[in-house]
């Protein structure tokens, strides 16, 4: 037989880990018609490999492998080999990561799959080693069992094949029946007893195994310490619990910022080291707002450094925000060596001494053996270790008071060793090889991580606003075309259709732009992402929004975008921003929309809140209305940031407006609108401009002139 594919076609991708694989001697090709025409032509299987760049056992199977030209051979002979970047094509890993769940009650990547040339799966699996061990086939013998199964068991695989694709699409396609009374009474205090429930009350998190963030459940449960939501002292120690575990685990990087994708033990000791760009925005924004809501200054720490480190490592020059950074890097030793997992994050000993004794300069101090000393007890750096050969992960191991004693000295100057110890430390991990990193810039993840520094914007600091405007200005000049908006940006090369979760996201983060920073212009993107992801993903008629544009025909089935996984809940976060630009445009729809998806999709927070808990944060706003601040200034001052920007006010929308009638007009011409939205209407700021605000929930505030005004009248309407 002659082989379907004449070569690897990698090479012509954009995708960073598409190119990973350009130089396998496997005949790649990208996701698409002509490598269907392909297997049709010579009726042969579709193999098809589902992974993401800094994907550790993507690696792994690649370089055992896919790198391995026998087995390459039979690939190239016997099949149609297609790569796919999940992050560029989340719809096709659903499809298929959804098979596996129905078939296998797992999944995970690499995904694997074998499909017929009709794109229909026939069998599933994740990383499959190379040689055989005893739960699992060597890679090359699932292939030739899989090639002869094609050739004797043809009508077996076909109707398999058949099944399988239904009983996906029946979990994808399902439209869940409406529920007449969503929106009128919030779910929220059943939904934070169901998370507090499910809450490790040991380590903190959720499970008994491996722990993920679960940014959205926190939420719930920082939302339900505010009112009488449920039992809101249980919800308020989860919340703190977990949130301090993440914090002072392996999950958190403690020298340079950020956190890893998750950890593989129950206590938070050791991570999967991939940092992804979703995670840094939830967990800094979910660190904003415990600092709000449980006034604890480390969160704000947390939430800054975090930020630090996005701007630090994955910004981009213009604006936005890079995708992800690996996993795996050389070790220090080694820098041409193989690349290890976690090379760049672990330490011994004698490397902390190095780095105490030989990056003085990073931050002066006379004690580098104490130093030394200080920093392993700090982080638990020991010759045993927690990790691999005898290398330590760092979490906080001893509080500042224990090492205090421990040296007999006074608490303060154990803080000034700690700021001297992680500059050092710094310094000395800047030195290693680094992990890769992919640049692709993703529209949905830099308007979650814009969302982020707005937020942070508000309560901690305006250069983070500064940086959010910055990221939000990026996406729009490159990545929106006035009409629609493309999936992702590599190095300019701009391409991918948007799906629904970067409308929503990006609207989300615009939004949220605007409210730190008072530019028209983010409130005017907002508005227009609304616009187009209406238009291209919701059906008005079933009140359904689906995860692509009705455009994209190479996917068999059209899911619905709902779900919360690894990044929030499309439905949730379109149903809360929809919401919220009603305020701004009474007429253009939005509020019937945010409405029917609550009533469509109300059924998922009653059967499983902890699934879906941007759809509880939704249907408890639009239950309770929102805290609207109107706010008629130029500037938003010092004072009146504190009051509503460090305040924990999960329900609010901050509306800015010039101050005087002349400047409002000049903004009406901006959004190209014919009337004057309620929350700005005759709200003008002072006679001589001073600034003045508008509080209201079903009812509003008098003109209020100063912070303590402001902060009464939140507090009147709180529900």
């Amino acid at each position: 037989m002659t082989h379907p594919t004449a070569r690897n076609r990698l090479d012509e991708a954009a995708s960073p880990y598409l190119r990973q694989h350009a130089d396998n001697p496997v005949n790649w090709q990208p996701w698409g018609e002509p490598a269907f025409s392909a297997a049709r032509e010579h009726d042969v299987p579709i193999f098809l490999s589902i992974g993401y760049s800094a994907c550790h056992w993507c690696h792994v199977m690649a370089e055992e492998s896919f790198a391995d030209p026998e087995i390459a051979a039979v690939l190239n002979e016997q099949f149609v080999p297609v790569k796919v970047d999940r992050e560029q094509r989340p719809d096709v890993d659903d499809l298929y990561m959804t098979v596996s769940q129905v078939t296998r009650g797992s999944g995970g990547w690499p995904l694997s799959v074998f499909l017929t040339p009709e794109r229909k799966p026939f069998y599933i699996t994740t990383y499959v080693p190379k040689e055989p061990t005893r739960d699992q086939p060597g890679f090359e013998s699932l292939l030739e069992d899989v090639t002869a199964n094609w050739r004797e068991n043809r009508g077996d695989l076909d109707a398999r094949a058949e099944q399988w694709l239904q009983a996906a699409r029946g979990e994808l396609e399902s439209v869940p029946d409406p529920v007449d009374d969503a929106g009128t009474d919030s779910p929220l205090p059943a939904a934070a007893d169901s998370i507090a429930d499910a809450a490790d009350a040991t380590h903190g998190g959720f499970g008994r195994g491996q722990k993920f963030p679960h940014a959205g459940r926190l939420r719930v449960l920082l939302r339900a310490t505010q009112r009488d939501a449920g039992d809101g002292a249980r919800a308020a120690s989860a919340a703190r619990h977990t949130l301090t575990a993440m914090a002072d685990g392996g999950l958190h990087d403690h020298v340079g910022g950020g956190f890893h994708r998750y950890c593989t033990d129950r206590e938070w000791t050791v991570p999967h080291f991939e940092k992804m760009l979703y995670d840094q925005a939830a967990l800094a924004r979910l660190y904003v707002d415990g600092y709000r809501a449980l006034g604890d200054n480390r969160y704000a720490d947390v939430a800054r450094s975090t930020l630090t480190f996005v701007d630090r490592e994955l910004g981009h020059p213009d604006g936005g925000f890079y995708a992800t950074l690996d996993a795996r890097s050389p070790p220090p030793d080694a820098p041409d060596g193989d690349r290890e997992e976690g090379a760049y994050y672990v330490w011994t000993p004698d490397r902390v001494a190095a780095a105490m004794r030989d990056h003085a300069a990073a931050a002066p101090c006379d004690t580098a053996d104490v130093l030394a000393d200080a920093a392993c007890r700090r982080y638990g750096v020991d010759d045993t270790g927690n990790f691999e050969a005898g290398t330590t992960v760092p979490t906080v191991s001893a509080s500042v008071g224990a090492i205090a004693d421990a040296f007999d000295t006074d608490p303060a100057t154990v803080e000034a060793w700690c700021d001297v110890i992680d500059a050092r430390l710094r310094a000395a991990r800047a030195d290693r090889p680094r992990p890769a990193r992919d640049e692709k810039v993703l529209a949905g993840w830099n308007g979650l991580m814009a969302r982020a520094y707005a937020e942070a914007g508000l309560a901690l600091d305006d250069r983070f606003a500064e940086r959010a405007a910055d990221a939000i200005a990026f996406a729009r000049d490159t990545l929106w075309d006035g009409d629609r908006l493309a999936r992702r940006s590599i190095g300019g090369d701009v391409a991918g259709v948007g799906y629904a979760a970067d409308y929503a996201f990006l609207a989300a983060g615009a939004l949220a732009t605007y409210e730190a920073t008072g530019a028209v212009a983010h409130l005017d993107f907002a508005l227009d992402l609304a616009d187009a992801m209406l238009e291209a993903c919701y059906d008005a008629s079933a009140g359904v929004l689906y995860e692509t544009p009705a455009s994209v025909d190479d996917v068999a089935v059209r899911s619905q975008a709902t779900g919360t996984g690894s990044t929030p809940s499309p439905v949730g976060v379109a149903a809360d921003t929809l919401d919220a630009l009603a305020a701004f445009a009474p007429a253009a729809g939005y509020d019937d929309a945010a409405a029917a998806l609550l009533s469509r999709y109300g059924s998922h927070i009653a059967e499983s809140p902890g699934r879906h808990p941007e759809l509880v944060l939704a249907a408890d706003t639009r239950a309770g209305g929102r805290r609207e601040i109107t706010v008629a200034a130029d500037d938003l001052p010092d004072a009146w940031r504190d009051a509503v920007g460090a305040a924990y006010l999960p329900d609010r929308l901050l509306s800015r407006r010039p101050p005087t009638e002349d400047g409002l007009d000049a903004w009406q011409s901006t959004l190209d609108q014919a009337s004057v939205p309620p929350l700005w209407a005759g709200r003008t700021g002072g006679d001589d401009g001073t600034p003045r605000a508008y509080v209201c929930r079903r009812a509003c505030s008098p003109p209020l002139d100063d912070a303590a005004g402001i902060t009464e009248w939140l507090a009147e309407f709180s529900r």
